[in-house]
């Protein structure tokens, strides 16, 4: 027990050192956690947030853009698909279901989205009791579950559509009065966030271009086949200049987050930097405190304390510091994780699961406390040197 009762006087005695140094890897370590927990977990909640649907059929331009406009509402939509090639790929015996969308109005900055009630079957959307899915053609709408809680919207009441996809104070309101017939249930999906009525209402609404009737934003597919896709895609993507396919989903949205990898690069440097910081602060610390602890370390030493022993205290305090820099590092992470998850379903409709499993939850924190006793390694070879018989002289 002495060793231990040796450790904890120790960084009692130096509590202001001991708890900066602390806060410090605690940072570093709850960085490196953030960073890896929302990265993994954010590829894995966009891959899984398709909406069901195989691919997105849209005019030409890039299947980026097309993806994330049609199905996360993050963009503008790159222009229209023409009813004559709506009607024929819904046709198209290589197809199961074809769901178009129309996009161009929002309701205080969230979006409107024209559809089908197909687009809540194939999606699993369900209206909350008390509510139901608009009618086609009628002047009704379904609202996220998310627009509802934030606008505090409820079924029967009623709004004006603004033009365009933002509310930037520029957009005039449509003469048009819609009534709420239905609010969804929480899907954890971008679905969440958006408005829905019927697609004849957005095409046709006042002040609209007339071309709008005929046309529509996007179409979303779902195949009959994995070869369905393939052959499409050749057809479509290589010998049609009017349309663009994106297929498969699940490939665009990788390719989002590997054009913003350097992002979580540079965080990840960021974090590791301060990792290297806090270590040197360790080191620093526990040095320092050496000078004042000449004396205590030579009547230890003079009373059979062996250079070992006097070592294993300088490098279990660090190794402790270390410690509890990864216990407060776990609580930085669930500040930050929980944080950065309420940004992005916010912003995106798009739910991340910080309670998931990742190894970095505990990489992180041994690593800390591995560095800390890394870090711990020079003052304790300073103390196994100190001179006993120089250090037991009186202090004038």
């Amino acid at each position: 027990m002495t060793l231990p009762l040796l450790v904890w006087r120790s960084l009692r005695q130096h509590a202001l050192t001991t708890i900066v140094t602390a806060l410090s890897l605690s940072l570093a370590c709850g960085l490196v956690m953030t960073v890896w927990v929302v990265k993994t977990e954010s590829e894995r909640a966009f891959s899984s947030s398709t909406s069901g649907f195989d691919a997105v059929l849209g005019a030409r331009g890039s299947k980026l853009q097309l993806v994330l406009s049609s199905l996360f509402y993050l963009e503008a939509s790159p222009g229209n698909v023409s009813g004559e090639d709506y009607a024929t790929i819904k046709a198209n015996p290589l197809v199961a279901s074809a769901v178009p969308i129309a996009m161009g109005d929002n309701y205080q900055g969230w979006r409107i989205i024209g559809t089908t009630p197909e687009r809540f079957t194939v999606e699993n959307l369900e209206v909350a009791e008390g509510g139901r899915l608009f009618a086609e053609g009628a002047l009704e709408a379904v609202v996220g579950s998310l627009v509802a809680d934030r606008l505090g919207l409820k079924v029967g009441d009623t709004f004006h559509p603004s033009h365009g996809l933002s509310d930037s104070g520029e957009g005039h309101a449509h003469e048009e009065e819609y009534t709420i017939v239905g609010r969804l249930e929480v899907s954890n999906t971008p679905a969440d966030r958006v408005i829905w009525i019927p697609l004849e209402g957005l095409q046709t609404m006042g002040g609209h271009a007339a071309s709008a009737a005929e046309e529509v934003s996007a179409v979303l597919l779902k195949f009959r086949s994995p070869m369905a896709g393939f052959r499409l895609d050749s057809a479509i993507n290589r010998r049609d200049t009017r349309m663009t396919l994106a297929y498969p989903v699940g490939a665009v949205v990788a390719d989002l987050f590997t054009r913003f990898a350097w992002v979580s690069r540079v965080l990840e440097m960021v974090a590791y930097l301060v990792a290297v910081v806090a270590v040197g602060s360790v080191l620093a610390g526990i040095h320092a405190s050496l000078a004042s602890r000449r004396r205590d370390i030579a009547i230890l030493r003079s009373l059979g304390a062996r250079r070992r022993t006097v070592c294993g205290v300088i490098v279990a305090e660090a190794g402790a510091i270390g410690a509890l820099g990864a216990v407060l590092g776990l609580v930085v992470y669930a500040g930050l994780a929980v944080g950065a998850a309420w940004v992005v379903r916010t912003q995106t409709g798009v739910v991340i699961d910080v309670t998931a499993w990742n190894p970095v939850l505990a990489v992180a924190p041994l690593g800390m406390v591995v560095l800390a006793l890394l870090g711990g390694i020079v003052p304790a070879v300073s103390a196994y040197r100190t001179p006993v018989a120089d250090n037991l002289l009186p202090v004038s």
